[in-house]
């Protein structure tokens, strides 16, 4: 059962992007000593180090070695813990945050194929963008990027 829960909280670790990989670089007493100390969870782990620096009065840089982790790094996850408290320690969303490619031009592009065939698909969309605008775009951000353009109208014929 142990062995279960175990690989439970693994995977859910690894799910939030809160798996440290590499747990044996820990080496503080706390989580060596005490069950409650996880060095698998970098969330707990960026956590305690902060806490050793505020509370403890430990320098950074012995600290970060003990946690198996750069002064940057450090420091990056005390900025963030002081922005957002706790939450901000959580890895940021990776990727683009918005359809970059989906520009103003692409889309009054695609909206205009669409005004003269009703019946095109997403992926027939997207090829016609790239042979248009020389890149290629997944199928579901155009999807997604029709969708949100409904809504904003239905938002804008209800006022």
């Amino acid at each position: 059962m142990l062995n279960k829960d175990n690989d439970s909280k693994i995977e859910a670790l690894r799910e939030h992007g809160v798996l440290n990989p590499k747990p044996e670089a820990v080496r503080d007493e706390l989580f060596q000593k005490y069950d409650f100390f996880d060095r698998r969870d970098l969330l707990q782990v960026k956590y305690e180090m902060l806490r050793r620096v505020k509370k403890d009065r430990w320098t950074v840089t012995e600290t970060s070695k003990i946690f198996g982790l750069s002064r940057p790094s450090f420091y990056d996850a005390q900025s963030a813990f002081n922005k957002k408290g706790l939450s901000g320690l959580l890895p940021a969303k990776r990727g683009p945050k918005k359809a970059h490619k989906l520009s103003g031009d692409v889309m009054i592009y695609i909206e205009e194929a669409i005004a003269e065939d009703r019946r095109l698909r997403a992926g027939d969309i997207a090829s016609l963008v790239e042979k248009r605008f020389g890149f290629k775009i997944h199928p579901r951000s155009i999807e997604r990027a029709l969708e949100k353009r409904k809504k904003k109208q239905r938002k804008q014929d209800a006022k």
